[in-house]
């Protein structure tokens, strides 16, 4: 059957002609719309689509992945680093149903996507014929768009849309899903980018007498605390908010998704916001008197009981997508724009002065954080290694110029706590869907979108073994990449809960780990294991100067807890440090 694809294919795929297959119609859709890098997983439903790309290897460059979550996380990271929709093809059936997680996480972190899904031929559609699927109902509660393609001649109209949507306005992911014999059969070629769809606009148009408002409150602060969120990242307004924040003098916390689009190093930085972000942000949340918060959602870990939640500041709002106003916070004001729109008119009317009073109390809180927790933590006297020392070790290291991919867990908040981002969007994580397994496929991803980086991807023993595969994609790509496991034989952050919550009842939470480094040897990557303090610095110094990709274990501490917490249920203003 699959022979007689073939010949199918090479009988009506002349480069001569505009009469093409759907397959080469699809491929050349995406060499329209400049993609360069492809990540996938072939099989039978999307084949056809993989012989056409036989042709376009100088234009577009496939990177096969070991699992198709693998391949989806990989296209998230080079999405998020390149600026570009990321790209991604799987066949029908499971190769399918293994995107969702992936989709899932794009979808709630904003990250644009382009997933083409092979399908079963359309006489066979609803028959429950092998490696069917329904991907358009699986998907359509993790998706910006969805489409199914039947017939050939919807295929070049709907890429289209597809990128259009992916990236404008909110990003976020799309699926198409195209049956076998719309690949195969043929159709006359002609693409035409889309910049419009009846009904959707992505670029709201802006209240000024909003835009006013805003400013008179910022104005009028005594204590004000701006909020920054991925949003800043995603519209590229990091030069814009660096100019508000030196023009008004306000303190600046991020988001964990945010982090990078401010400099940690910066006077006005005050730290992170959230359940295990830094001290003085959470407790002054509700001691400002005007919070703005910008291209960021009030989602819970943030927020704490939102009943508590800045009661006694007025609130402005910066966001594209209408349903975050007031969706979890009421907010005194409600700036529908993007980012970089509205801070840009935001600077031509905002003032400011030096607050010195209100930057001691975030000094204050610093300097307690410092002396209860990040002095215990990133420079721990203790036996063993505590996975923030070597957080710190390759911050200081990289002088916080690397682009740092962590997974999720204990390991993901050390990261964000630890490294001082300095330069602009150089932090890649999984937050709303915290998705385990997440680190090791995005370093790939990121290491593709920006190939003279320096990428590090710090992943807890848990969250490893979920993804390790993918380590045959870098060495099939001779990908640099930097792979540092901290192994604390735990499912670190469910243990530290029931350490916490559940009366030390550790059920299920302790690993029994294989050897890592003899695994990652097989892939043929220089591998080492440390485990002694006095031999970090030089272990993560070989690893950072490796020309090569290389992975390094750190042993540590195996019950040490994120400090400091906002117990769920309480308010920011109840974080703990101990």
């Amino acid at each position: 059957m699959e022979v007689a694809t073939k010949t199918q294919n090479t009988d009506t795929m002349s480069k001569n002609t505009n009469h093409l297959s759907g397959a080469e119609i699809l491929v050349r859709s995406l060499v329209e719309e400049k993609v360069d890098s492809i990540f996938g997983y072939i099989g039978g439903a999307i084949m056809p689509v993989y012989d056409a790309l036989y042709d376009h290897q100088d234009e577009l460059q496939h990177y096969q992945a070991r699992h198709e979550q693998g391949a989806v996380h990989a296209a998230q990271a080079y999405a998020r680093i390149s600026k570009k929709p990321g790209v991604c093809f799987t066949t029908s059936g499971p190769g399918a149903t293994n995107v969702l997680t992936g989709l899932a996480d794009a979808y709630l972190d904003s990250t644009p996507l382009v997933i083409i899904t092979g399908q079963v031929a359309s006489g066979f559609l609803g028959s429950d014929a092998f490696q069917e699927t329904n991907m358009i109902g699986l998907s359509m509660p993790v998706t910006k768009w969805n489409f199914q393609i039947t017939k050939v001649e919807e295929i070049a109209e709907v890429m289209a849309k597809a990128f259009y949507i992916a990236r404008s306005g909110r990003p976020g992911p799309v699926l198409i899903d195209i049956t076998k014999d719309a690949q195969i059969a043929t159709a006359d070629y002609k693409y035409k980018k889309c910049d419009f769809i009846r009904s959707y606009q992505p670029m709201p148009e802006l209240d000024m007498s909003q835009l006013e408002a805003a400013a008179e409150l910022i104005n009028g602060a005594k204590k004000p605390l701006l909020l920054a969120g991925q949003g800043i990242l995603l519209s590229g307004a990091e030069k814009e908010l660096m100019e508000f924040v030196e023009k008004t003098k306000i303190p600046v916390a991020c988001t964990l998704l945010g982090l990078s689009c401010f400099p940690t190093d910066h006077p006005l930085y005050v730290g992170m916001l959230g359940m295990h972000g830094n001290y003085g942000p959470n407790i002054n949340t509700n001691e400002c008197d005007v919070l703005i918060a910008v291209g960021m959602r009030f989602d819970d870990r943030v927020t704490g009981d939102t009943a508590k939640y800045a009661k006694q500041a007025k609130i402005v709002h910066i966001d594209i997508d209408p349903s975050e106003h007031n969706k979890n916070i009421k907010v005194d004001v409600a700036l529908l724009a993007d980012a970089k729109q509205a801070l840009s008119l935001l600077n031509k009317v905002v003032r400011g002065a030096e607050k010195p009073q209100w930057m001691k109390s975030f000094k204050d809180f610093y300097q307690l954080e410092f002396d209860k927790v990040i002095k215990k933590q990133a420079y721990s006297k203790k036996e063993n290694i505590n996975m923030a020392e070597v957080v710190r070790t390759v911050s200081e290291q990289t002088n916080g110029e690397a682009i740092l991919c962590s997974d999720v867990g204990q390991n993901q908040m050390a990261s964000a706590r630890y490294y001082e981002f300095k330069r602009p969007n150089t932090q890649i994580t999984s937050g709303g869907l915290g998705t385990m397994g997440f680190g090791l496929p995005a370093a790939i991803g990121a290491q593709i979108g920006d190939k003279n980086a320096k990428v590090v991807s710090i992943s807890g023993d848990g969250g490893f073994q979920m993804t390790l595969q993918e380590l045959a994609m870098i060495r099939q790509y001779n990908l640099p990449v930097k792979i540092i496991v901290v192994n604390n034989s735990f499912l670190g952050m469910v243990r530290q809960w029931q350490d916490l919550f559940f009366d030390q009842r550790f059920s299920c939470t302790k690993l029994d780990n294989p050897d890592f480094v003899k695994i990652v040897d097989g892939y043929g990557i220089e591998a080492k294991r440390v485990s002694k303090r006095e031999n970090l610095d030089a272990a993560i110094k070989e690893m950072l100067d490796s020309p090569n990709a290389y992975f390094l274990e750190v042993v540590v501490e195996t019950e040490s807890n994120v400090l400091p917490m906002i117990v769920p249920g309480t308010s920011v203003s109840e974080m703990r440090l101990e």
